[in-house]
């Protein structure tokens, strides 16, 4: 597949601060990638870079055979941007926003029309064209925000946490929007956010950004496939060091612990307390890591039927991308 977008050692400094730092990537045609990673990963400032809003302290990029230094006008008529904040005309109707936009891109007459009606449709708005954005709810101020990316009919949209501060409702619709555009009319798309559900959803392939870098890209799958394993978390009735030992011995399992207790709830103000019947324990959680989850699960039964142990409770964690951004990185996403 031709490639939509080739960043080539992207550089962004704030003096001795490097906000971008050396980031590489390609994006086919036709393509969902995702941007993943933390508030201040560098994913806003990338793409700042790439539509030409910043300019790179080193290193460029091609959009389409154009490069994003020597040839910014070619680039920007590809690149359909939409970003984290809102860009819109408050006091001005969604459908005259939109034919402002439109304009700026050279749109005129019958053709400015069918293309601002076409993008109402795509975040289904049209019934609400002529109201003023003030009165509009913060999802359906989203939803117009992008279809002024679109209104152009891009090459290439890049979606800057799209969803953040969305009711449930207008989140479904962004989905449905960017499913759309890409599935029905080939849209490539660059999708930045630090909630991994969207982006195991939408994105094709997924680079993790921390502190200005890119320190894992693959396609999703690929990714979770580096730990190749799970978690086990196993409610026990009793446990002791040596059978934490056993458990941990096993072949398809790679440790054991236990873990700690939540903190007791506060009393209630007012009533009796409620207490547990006596000669009936808190059952002790134990953490199992393991190669496969499903051998290790086998195995560690076998190690408690063995030792007459009674498990009172048992929940399979299979890796994901968070289970991944917390193994490269040491630190869950929104940390």
């Amino acid at each position: 597949m031709p490639h939509i977008l080739e960043a080539d050692k992207l550089v962004k400094k704030y003096g001795d601060l490097a906000a971008v730092d050396g980031i590489s990537f390609d994006v086919e045609e036709g393509e969902v990638f995702g941007l993943l990673g933390p508030n201040g990963a560098g994913k806003t400032t990338t793409i700042s870079m790439l539509t030409g809003v910043l300019e790179p302290t080193s290193g460029t990029a091609r959009i389409g055979g154009h490069d994003i230094l020597t040839e910014p006008k070619a680039v920007k008529q590809i690149n359909g941007l939409v970003p984290q904040d809102l860009a819109l005309y408050p006091t001005l109707s969604a459908r005259t926003n939109l034919q402002f936009f439109g304009r700026i891109y050279g749109l005129r007459g019958k053709a400015l029309s069918e293309r601002v009606e076409d993008v109402l449709r795509v975040v289904a708005l049209t019934e609400r064209a002529n109201d003023p954005i003030e009165k509009y709810s913060g999802g359906m101020k989203r939803r117009i925000n992008i279809a002024a990316g679109l209104v152009h009919q891009p090459r290439l949209l890049f979606l800057d946490e799209p969803t953040v501060g969305v009711d449930p409702q207008s989140r479904n619709h962004i989905f449905e929007s960017v499913l759309q555009l890409n599935r029905d009319r080939g849209m490539s798309i660059i999708y930045t956010s630090h909630y991994m559900e969207e982006v195991e959803l939408l994105c094709n392939r997924v680079a993790i950004v921390d502190q200005g870098r890119i320190i894992a890209m693959d396609t999703i799958r690929n990714l979770i496939g580096m730990l190749g394993g799970g978690v086990i978390q196993i409610g026990l009735e009793r446990v002791d060091d040596e059978m934490l030992a056993a458990i941990s011995a096993l072949p398809a399992v790679t440790g054991a612990s236990r873990v700690a207790p939540p903190a007791p709830a506060t009393a209630p103000e007012e009533g009796p307390a409620v207490l547990a019947p006596p000669g009936a324990p808190e059952p002790t959680l134990v953490k199992i890591e393991s190669k496969r989850s499903q051998d290790a699960l086998v195995q560690v039964i076998g190690c408690l039927n063995e030792r007459d142990v009674a498990f009172t409770s048992i929940e399979i964690f299979e890796p994901n991308l968070e289970s991944v951004f917390l193994h490269l990185t040491g630190k869950k996403l929104r940390e």
